[in-house]
């Protein structure tokens, strides 16, 4: 049976993947992690629909003991590896908010940032697609601010093109992409829609099926890659 790890599925993209897998793969086995099994009542729900197929580990990203045991619960749910590896995991800012100036930003809420995008190498994919996002483009910054999430998700971006790179090595090859979703109807980015157009502004549902549609067509000409939700290859 296919297997499939979303990192980060109590709400939002992540808790979408589940729901778009879970109905258009049969068959499928979904290991869906985050930090509040018992507050996610959405994900529960779904699994209560899904019982044999939907499995919920406790993660939390910034805990190394957590990441070692969510790694050891794969192991025992799938035999230790995932043909898809969904990492959904993160956060704006620890107050919800973005930082606008230099003056807004501490070494504390950078390191809880940085945190959310820790790579649990326990876990082996034939795809990784890390979430990113277009303001983690060095290239495409030209208004600054959001110190925090554009550091974090920039950082992402070069995890991903380092996995490419040892990932791609030997004869279980693992293709491994960042994707930038859009803006998307989600509480991460709620209070900043006001100024997004209508038409620019995704469901959770409309961002999947692009995202799903670039994941599925995906080869190893692909891997160390940073895709728009469109198909288009961004810059670094």
């Amino acid at each position: 049976m296919p297997a499939c790890l979303v990192q980060g599925a109590s709400r939002g993209i992540g808790l979408e993947f589940c729901m778009y897998l879970l109905r258009g793969v049969p068959n499928i086995t979904v290991i869906a992690t985050c930090r509040n099994p018992g507050g996610a009542t959405d994900l529960r729900a779904l699994q209560a629909k899904n019982p044999s197929n939907l499995h919920i580990i406790p993660l939390d990203v910034i805990d190394e003991s957590s990441i070692k045991q969510a790694a050891n619960e794969v192991k025992q749910h799938n035999g230790g590896g995932v043909d898809l590896l969904i990492n959904c995991a993160g956060i704006l800012h620890p107050s919800g908010r973005g930082e606008t100036s230099l003056r807004d930003v501490s070494s504390q809420k950078g390191t809880g940032a940085f945190g959310q995008h820790a790579q649990n190498k326990q876990t082996h994919a034939a795809v990784m697609a890390n979430i990113s996002a277009k303001v983690g483009s060095i290239t495409d910054n030209g208004l600054g601010g959001w110190y925090s999430y554009r550091m974090s998700k920039c950082a992402l971006n070069m995890a991903t093109k380092n996995l490419s790179i040892e990932l791609g090595r030997g004869r279980n090859k693992v293709i491994c992409v960042s994707l930038h979703p859009g803006t998307v109807d989600t509480e991460l980015s709620r209070p900043y829609h006001k100024n997004v157009p209508s038409e620019k502004l995704f469901s959770t549902e409309r961002s999947v099926q692009y995202l799903m549609d670039i994941i599925n067509g995906l080869t190893m000409q692909h891997t160390g890659k940073f895709y728009t939700w469109d198909g288009k290859e961004m810059l670094f």
